[in-house]
């Protein structure tokens, strides 16, 4: 594992946030200020697959980097925050249900955060 690839592993697991490459980026070039951002992309793909990292794409946002700590996520439909969760482990229940070696689940639930339901209700109260 590259230096860089350390770095970013580090990044990813000491932030509480869901972050994109370009954040993650920027906080590598503090550490290393030659780092180019096609760097970063290629640590990433690289420590995704060698399961080292998780990444959770939402629809119509740039996809967001995080620890392999078994959580879920909600997922806000609006906006698309991501909010981690900790739900009972359903790895034996899917297990079962599949019939095939299964290797991770990553399960998003799809919501409206307060924020946007305060927005969307504060909106339709001015139409009126």
């Amino acid at each position: 594992m590259t230096k860089n690839a350390k770095y970013i592993l580090e990044i990813i697991n000491d932030s509480v946030n869901h972050l994109t490459a370009e954040q993650i980026y920027l906080l590598l070039k503090e550490k290393n200020k030659k780092v180019v951002l096609a760097t970063v992309y290629n640590n990433l793909s690289f420590l995704y697959k060698e399961g080292l990292i998780r990444k959770v794409s939402v629809e119509g946002h740039p996809d967001c980097y995080d620890k392999m700590i078994q959580h879920d996520h909600l997922v806000c439909r609006k906006c698309g925050k991501l909010t981690d969760i900790t739900l009972q482990d359903l790895t034996e229940s899917i297990q079962k249900q599949l019939g095939v070696p299964m290797l991770s689940y990553d399960l998003k639930i799809n919501y409206i955060c307060e924020e946007c339901r305060k927005k969307m209700h504060s909106g339709s109260r001015e139409q009126k």
